[in-house]
């Protein structure tokens, strides 16, 4: 009898650690029905990198904005209609790019398994290796989302921070989704790689410098960003990080102590009393950066998923299936 109680809490204890009861999801929740899947979306994440490097920032980018809006579902995949505009086309993505590519991903799914595998995990999957790519951490992150049918682009700025916004409202957008402090500002260390559009930090040069500049790194800015009044279709950005562009690390933090941070939440980031002793702790060690931007990640990929019955796995990503229906 004792030996059957002890199998029996094993059992429970396995059954726990494997299922999130709260989410709906599960690791490796392809493992009977696309058992290749995770791995074709690592080589294919690998080989888009090879190519173009900057698409390992394209998909740390496309979490942010899919899985703050309400759900983790690929609304942001989806092309507008007739009635309704897409995510993609909104202020907030303004830059956004490589959705071509996620196209790519998918295409190589759908021949190994049609059908099974979701854009909204296909999202994610590739976010998680792109990080990976780009020099940050492995993070073990659950499957078994479903595809939404319709953008959410009425309600983005309620839920998706500003590059702009008061590091109050950002902590409060984040907070909503169960991510703390520390995660928040290990989150915004994305802005280690990639790049910022004149148009979204011209406001801090013309007609005068922000006097909270860094005022040796003023002048590199200005040569990029020569145009008080931008064309937001050129192509005219400021690397965010000058010492490692291409690398997901900590240097971030040290530069927005040092007041290179380009937008304003940067530079709030590193003086606000509530966030500046965690940008401090991340500046000095890479291990805390890492850790708290793989747990706040996994959050962020956990929020609010479409799972079961609810939503739908799209035969292409930019596309509701019932839109196929009506051509």
């Amino acid at each position: 009898m004792g030996s059957s109680l002890f199998f029996l809490a094993l059992f429970a204890l396995s059954a726990v650690a494997n299922a999130d009861t709260s989410s709906g999801l599960t690791m490796n929740f392809y493992k009977e029905s696309c058992p290749q899947a995770e791995d074709i979306i690592r080589e294919q994440v690998k080989l888009l990198y090879k190519r173009h490097k900057n698409t390992a920032f394209s998909w740390i980018r496309n979490i942010f904005h899919d899985c703050a809006v309400q759900s983790c579902d690929a609304s942001l995949l989806l092309d507008s209609t007739r009635k309704t505009l897409s995510e993609k086309e909104t202020d907030r993505s303004f830059g956004m790019r490589n959705f071509r590519y996620l196209e790519e991903i998918k295409d190589a799914v759908e021949r190994e398994c049609p059908g099974v595998v979701s854009c909204a995990d296909i999202l994610v999957l590739s976010a998680r290796d792109g990080i990976v790519a780009a020099g940050g951490p492995t993070i073990a992150l659950k499957t078994g989302r479903r595809d939404g049918r319709k953008s959410r682009a009425e309600v983005v700025e309620k839920f998706l921070p500003d590059h702009n916004e008061s590091i109050s409202s950002v902590l409060e957008k984040f907070g909503a989704m169960g991510i703390d402090i520390a995660g928040v500002v290990a989150l915004l260390g994305a802005h280690s790689v990639g790049r910022t559009h004149c148009v979204k930090l011209v406001h801090r040069l013309y007609p005068e410098v922000d006097p909270a500049l860094n005022p040796d790194h003023v002048p590199h800015m200005l040569k990029k960003c020569y145009d008080p009044i931008p064309d937001p279709k050129a192509v005219q950005y400021v690397r965010n990080d000058r010492g490692t562009p291409m690398k997901l690390d900590n240097n971030y933090y040290r530069n927005i102590l040092d007041n290179k941070g380009l937008l304003m939440v940067d530079h709030e980031l590193a003086h606000d009393p509530r966030t500046r002793p965690y940008v401090k702790k991340m500046a000095k060690s890479q291990d805390y950066f890492f850790e708290h931007f793989a747990r706040a990640i996994t959050l962020l990929s956990e929020n609010n998923p479409l799972t079961g019955e609810n939503g739908e796995i799209r035969r292409h990503c930019n596309l509701a299936n019932k839109n196929h229906y009506d051509e």
